[in-house]
């Protein structure tokens, strides 16, 4: 009887079956879409962590280890291997990469480890950033990096989103079947074959939608990947993505999403079999309209029409709570997604592109190689269409100051103190020196740049200090950081300390595409002086830097070529990365572009979500909508005036999250600008006024569509008879 049963309803109400089949599939194919995205998203960090820094999971670092020492490593019962890192290792220090069969105790293991071939925990390393994305984190860190987990609990908070997804179109379907099940319990129906019929309601209709669904959402992250790969593509130091995914992603998504319906149905099937009969009997399925409760602002602009849309919005609240969230979310999501996309852009086209576009054209790093080491200074000049090449390098090193020294307008900003704190027990203050060791010939060119004897018998001091009291971040200004009276500069490292004199002071630096400390002493140096008196006591950095500037006529095209000639010229002996300014610059316009579609589509199908609820509450509701407008209708209202009545529904539904998220766009975007210090003009003359605007077009659209649907078969029904009409559907 029950199974003929249940085939009859889904045959003879479709509508209902469709809203829980589709309900079932768009739940589905979220929850399997964000699945899969989120594990390949890992896949890849995990990916790009391993190419950076090695796959090791322990280290250990030490003056000697012997063959016995790293025996005895392997013979512990969790270490599942010990080698030696050959490329680390040096003469004075050997490298040992420790590997784990279960890595979740490695920070219980290395310091046994290290005390039993005798070293201190000072000797043992972790591969912290790998570990913390297997949610490995060390006891003892006060602040572990927990951005994986925040992911975690970002995705949990969508699935359980989908969840009410699902219920709320059961609860509907359930709700409108209320008298009929009364009247089965009536003649004999136990609340268990009741509960079990809607069970098996539930699953015919969501079985074939919750496949489908899941191998729709793999089809999506997969075309999210390739979407991604396509955008990023000219990112540098970036490795391409491939697509991954693991049976165990699609097992736990269709798992969920069973338990998801499971639970769903249950919920309105237990409540609907414990009814009586009497109480199921009599009740109408109608809206339980609230006579206290009433609408004043839709009453004072639409009148009585108003007021009794808002009785039957505030009676209908539970089940379009989960459409109105869904808009919220996606309308605010893409409002402020996309005009921090624009955001981001101004910044980065102010701060970077061109704040730098007259400084360079092409940066080429040199791996591994020191300045000294780089012989092809001079080639590089005779290629045409380079209008100047400075090779460079940087190195760290300290200079103290005795109060004295501080100029008059480092005074009046709090001296010495506000930069390097309390002074030593000599009264001298210890200050960063940064060193920038630029080749002979970019040296003298700098010196006749700013005006004096070109020579390489000495340094350029940057002597220049960013006033933070009296401007910001954005707009920078510099007051000078010392007396220019100095004609000597002693710079100390590793307890060794030089002294060269200093050719001027300068408030401008060399057209180099670097970003100085604020509160640092920047000292510009010559290879020639550097090699006479500096090596010994400071050790550069490892890479080296070429700047190179092209004539003012080069367009992308010619940069491209110039480019690929230095390449070829410089790669046959070292090591290199290049970057190309112009390049650069479409790569990051592809890269916002980029975001702004991936993120663009999340919202589109957060949104689809929401409109989906409203279909599902629009067209679920006919039974109860009928007896609603029939008892309207025998109170003198025409079909034109309830039309009028949907249009202001279809207007609150869609109008309220519209609304929410222009008050909260507008308060983030004054929030951005103003944390950014940014001059508001400069946002609103470029605000994604015309994207957003079509997006909540979208939205009316829609919402106003499933009203029109809904409207249009309920004032075709014969709304007098279902006064008298109890007859099952």
């Amino acid at each position: 009887m029950w199974k003929d049963y249940s085939k009859s309803y889904i045959k003879n109400n479709r509508a209902s079956s469709i809203s829980i089949m589709a309900a079932a599939f768009v739940a589905t194919m979220f929850l399997s879409l964000i699945c899969s995205i989120a594990y390949n998203f890992w896949a890849y960090d995990v990916e790009q962590i391993i190419l950076e820094e090695g796959d090791w999971q322990g280290r250990i670092v030490c003056k000697s280890l012997g063959s016995n020492d790293l025996s005895m490593v392997c013979q512990i019962a969790n270490v599942k291997k010990a080698v030696i890192n050959e490329e680390l290792s040096q003469k004075e220090k050997i490298v040992a990469d420790v590997y784990f069969k279960n890595a979740r105790t490695i920070y219980r293991d290395m310091p046994l480890i290290a005390a039993r071939i005798g070293l201190n925990e000072d000797s043992i390393q972790y591969n912290s950033l790998l570990l913390s994305r297997y949610f490995i984190h060390d006891p003892e860190d006060a602040t572990p990096p927990m951005l994986l987990t925040l992911y975690a609990v970002i995705l949990i908070i969508v699935a359980v989103s989908l969840i009410l997804i699902i219920r709320g179109s059961f609860e509907l379907s359930m709700d409108a079947r209320i008298h009929q099940f009364g009247i089965f319990s009536s003649i004999g129906a136990t609340p268990r074959q009741i509960r079990t019929c809607l069970l098996q309601e539930a699953m015919v209709l969501s079985i074939l939608p919750m496949l489908i669904g899941s191998m729709s959402g793999i089809l999506i992250s997969y075309g999210v990947i390739k979407a991604v790969n396509f955008f990023a593509s000219d990112v540098s130091g970036r490795h391409e993505a491939v697509f991954q995914y693991h049976p165990s992603i699609f097992a736990v998504s269709v798992f969920i999403s069973f338990l998801t319906v499971i639970f769903s149905a249950w919920i309105p099937a237990r409540k609907l079999s414990r009814m009586t009969p009497l109480e199921a009997i009599r009740n109408t399925s109608g809206l339980l309209l609230k006579k206290k409760k009433h609408s004043r602002f839709l009453s004072c602009i639409f009148g009585m029409k108003g007021e009794l849309v808002g009785n039957a919005l505030k009676a209908q609240k539970k089940h379009l709570r989960i459409s109105t969230l869904s808009l919220l979310l996606s309308f605010l999501g893409f409002s402020i997604m996309i005009c921090f996309t624009t955001l981001a852009d101004i910044s980065t086209r102010y701060t970077y592109f061109e704040r730098y576009q007259d400084v360079w054209d092409i940066m080429i790093t040199v791996k591994d190689t020191k300045i000294w080491d780089f012989g092809l200074t001079d080639a590089l000049q005779d290629i045409s269409g380079i209008q100047d090449a400075t090779v460079y390098q940087k190195a760290e090193a300290m200079t103290f100051l005795p109060e004295g020294l501080q100029s008059d307008e480092l005074s009046s900003l709090g001296g010495f103190e506000s930069v390097s704190g309390r002074p030593n027990e000599n009264g001298q203050f210890q200050v960063s020196a940064p060193i920038v060791v630029m080749d002979d010939r970019g040296f003298l060119n700098f010196c006749s740049q700013i005006g004096i004897t070109p020579s390489l018998d000495g340094a350029i001091v940057l002597n220049q200090i960013w006033d933070s009291i009296n401007s910001n971040f954005r707009y920078k200004e510099y007051v000078p950081f010392v007396r220019e009276d100095n004609q000597q500069t002693a710079l100390y490292k590793n307890d060794k300390t030089v002294e060269i004199p200093v050719l001027s002071y300068s408030q401008k630096a060399p057209t180099l595409r670097e970003e100085y400390d604020n509160y640092a002493l920047v000292h510009f140096i010559p290879l020639t002086m550097w090699n006479k008196t500096m090596g010994e006591v400071c050790e550069a950095e490892s890479d080296s830097y070429i700047r190179i500037l092209s004539n003012g006529t080069a367009n992308l095209a010619d940069l491209n070529d110039l480019e690929q000639e230095i390449v070829q010229l410089v790669s046959e002996q070292y090591g290199i990365e290049s970057e190309n300014r112009m390049q650069e610059r479409l790569s990051n316009d592809s890269l916002i572009q980029g975001m702004v579609m991936i993120f663009g589509a999340f919202c589109v199908l957060l949104a689809i979500i929401g409109i989906a609820n409203v279909f599902s509450n629009t067209l679920g509701f006919l039974r109860q909508r009928k007896r609603e407008f029939a008892q309207y209708m025998s109170i003198g209202l025409t079909p034109q005036e309830m039309r009028k009545m949907f249009c202001i529904e279809a207007f609150v539904i869609a109008g309220k999250p519209l609304l929410i998220t222009l008050t909260l766009t507008v308060l983030f975007v004054q929030f951005a600008v103003t944390a950014s210090y940014l001059d508001p003009m400069v946002f609103w003359s470029e605000a994604p006024v015309l994207p957003i605007l079509i997006f909540a077009a979208a939205i009316v659209l829609f919402v106003a569509l499933a009203y029109y649907i809904g409207g249009k078969r309920l004032l075709q029904c014969d709304l007098n008879e279902t006064l008298r009409n109890d007859a099952l559907i």
